[in-house]
């Protein structure tokens, strides 16, 4: 199928929705979020595709010829109406190479996937894309979710572009950079006065109340098939080049699970001949997956970081994270607080690239796991910058230092640059 087919011929390849807890399987004409069998908590689903049909009309000279976009693997996502955000700045990210911070991690080769670069400046545009869209889809006069900030920011921004009204529930330590973000964009933005987790209920009870459609990830499948986006751009970028590693924080276990799908579906059609390992990052004080992972028990749901788009004590899509780190033979690790600010530091320094402490988190990542031994000095990896560092101003502060305070002589400059 050619682009220009692709964006007039609005067809779906979705064949069902399956529990990934009880692996019961729907239509999905009958099911809207979740399993009806085992609830909004465990019953998540996942979205399987008709592989033969998309493998029939969907080739390699379709991504030669494709939108500059996400929109460029149409039928592998789960909508018809590409047409509505056929123009959006979303996904297609540049894979940026920079040999001085693998040498300062330790690793042979590292290359930056570079999601700072989208429209809200983070990787959620790319799910929140397909939520607006499944949205005007289905006739919704309005969207929402509940966020710990770019999951948030980046359903303004595309409900913004496409003329929806969209309602927003925050915890109250949201960083001001993606409050301002929310406001100019013009959403309607609740600053829930309590935990995500407050937010995340309250959120669901309002668009069951009110009718409006529900963009969370954990609750809604579909918007994991945005997330994978980044996946199947890895594996196009590096087609001919495959990493050894992808590397990416974890916070709620949605975007590792979603690129490791998009991963996968370019092996099963056979655009890659290869396959990676996934290495899972989490900050020390909140690390509720990596212990899932390891024990097989989720963590107790407490903690604290910094980094606000990782700090989910209580994650809802865990168990797909840890399925997909575990289906890769990769591993997981957790950095603290101040490997993160070390990051921030060095990818800034070292790649030119402005990382928030998420996105810094899967580089600080890439270091702790050469000293555990996972990684090594001939390994080959892909770091996941997942947001940028201005959404989170005192955060990057915090991690640079300050500046020079000099009077206006240049005596005063020549004794900073001589001593």
């Amino acid at each position: 199928m050619s682009a220009s087919s692709m964006s007039a011929q609005f067809v779906s390849y979705v064949r069902r929705l399956r529990c990934i807890n009880c692996d019961a399987t729907y239509a999905p004409d009958k099911v809207s979020y979740t399993c009806p069998s085992c609830g909004v908590d465990e019953g998540l689903l996942d979205v399987e595709y008709d592989m033969d049909a998309v493998a029939r009309d969907f080739a390699l000279s379709d991504l030669l010829d494709g939108p500059q976009n996400h929109w460029r693997y149409g039928p592998l996502l789960p909508v018809t109406a590409h047409h509505i955000g056929a123009q959006w700045p979303i996904g297609w990210t540049p894979l940026v190479d920079s040999p001085l911070l693998a040498k300062l991690c330790g690793v042979g080769r590292l290359r930056l996937k570079d999601d700072s670069r989208n429209a809200s400046g983070s990787f959620k545009d790319r799910a929140s894309s397909i939520g607006v869209v499944r949205a005007a889809e289905a006739g919704a006069k309005a969207i929402a979710c509940a966020s710990t900030g770019n999951a948030a920011v980046s359903l303004a921004a595309c409900s913004a572009m496409a003329s929806m009204p969209a309602y927003i529930f925050v915890s109250q330590r949201i960083p001001e950079g993606k409050l301002a973000q929310l406001l100019i964009y013009g959403a309607t933005v609740f600053r829930v006065q309590g935990t995500y987790d407050d937010a995340y209920r309250l959120c669901a009870s309002a668009c069951e109340a009110f009718g409006w459609y529900n963009r969370n990830c954990a609750f809604n499948p579909y918007l994991v098939e945005g997330k994978k986006t980044g996946g199947l751009e890895i594996a196009e970028q590096c087609m001919s080049d495959p990493p050894d590693w992808v590397s990416m924080s974890v916070g709620d276990g949605c975007s590792i699970a979603g690129v490791a799908k998009g991963l996968r579906q370019m092996a099963e059609l056979e655009l890659i001949d290869w396959s990676t390992r996934l290495l899972g990052v989490q900050a020390e004080g909140v690390a509720p997956i990596q212990e899932a992972f390891e024990t097989g028990t989720l963590g107790a749901g407490e903690g604290d970081t910094f980094a606000d788009s990782i700090n989910c004590p209580v994650p809802r899509n865990w168990k797909k994270a840890v399925r997909a780190v575990r289906d890769s033979q990769g591993a997981f690790t957790s950095v603290s607080d101040d490997e993160i600010r070390w990051a921030m530091r060095e990818v800034g320094r070292l790649a030119g690239i402005f990382a928030e402490p998420a996105a810094a988190t899967a580089v600080a990542g890439v270091a702790k796991a050469v000293r555990d031994g996972i990684l090594n000095s001939k390994s080959s990896v892909v770091a996941y910058i997942s947001g940028n560092g201005l959404k989170d101003v005192p955060a990057a502060i915090s991690a640079s230092g300050s500046p020079i305070d000099i009077m206006p002589e240049l005596e005063a400059v020549t004794r900073v640059v001589e001593s």
